[in-house]
């Protein structure tokens, strides 16, 4: 299986603890590659239409080599930090770039994980999370898993053993 993570984070913090922790778990079979957008050079999507949904952006940046890969992905897990009730700008780039093959990223299997400084009882989190319901809805993705995770300070996941175990078990349950 061939798995994508899209790391959102732009520091090396709770995103990127949680991130190493599920690959801890997902079996040395599998082939993993860890995309950090914010190396990325990506414009926002202009809504020219040029790209027919299929046919790749017009952008000469990285939209198209990174969406390739998540269309040759088998599983995609989009990890970030909530930023302002969200996910990071970083992240939404690549999201709103996949417009431009979103004909061939139909029926992916996709998990979240989505640390932030607040409960996960809190707003932030089902915002996030009804945006992705949303995409899978449209694009017909199956979430595998969405896993919240409350972190307030930048290493306060690597002190939360049961949390780190948790995505472990994740990434064991990966096919």
């Amino acid at each position: 299986m061939k798995i994508v993570i899209l790391n959102g984070s732009p520091r090396q913090g709770n995103t990127v603890t949680a991130i190493n922790a599920l690959k801890q778990g997902i079996k040395a079979e599998h082939e993993v590659e860890v995309i950090d957008t914010y190396k990325l050079k990506i414009g926002p999507c202009k809504g020219c239409g040029a790209c027919g949904c299929q046919n790749g952006c017009v952008d000469k940046d990285d939209t198209n080599p990174t969406i390739d890969k998540l269309v040759a992905a088998d599983l995609i897990v989009f990890g970030s930090p909530v930023y302002w009730w969200g996910i990071t700008a970083q992240m939404k780039l690549v999201l709103d770039k996949c417009y431009c093959r979103g004909h061939k990223l139909l029926k992916k299997k996709v998990g979240l994980i989505i640390p932030g400084g607040s409960p996960i009882d809190e707003e932030q989190y089902r915002l996030i999370k009804g945006q992705f319901d949303c995409i899978a809805e449209y694009l017909g993705w199956e979430i595998l898993f969405y896993e919240p995770i409350y972190a307030t300070e930048k290493d306060d996941l690597e002190k939360d053993t049961a949390e780190l175990e948790k995505l472990v078990q994740l990434g064991k349950a990966i096919g």
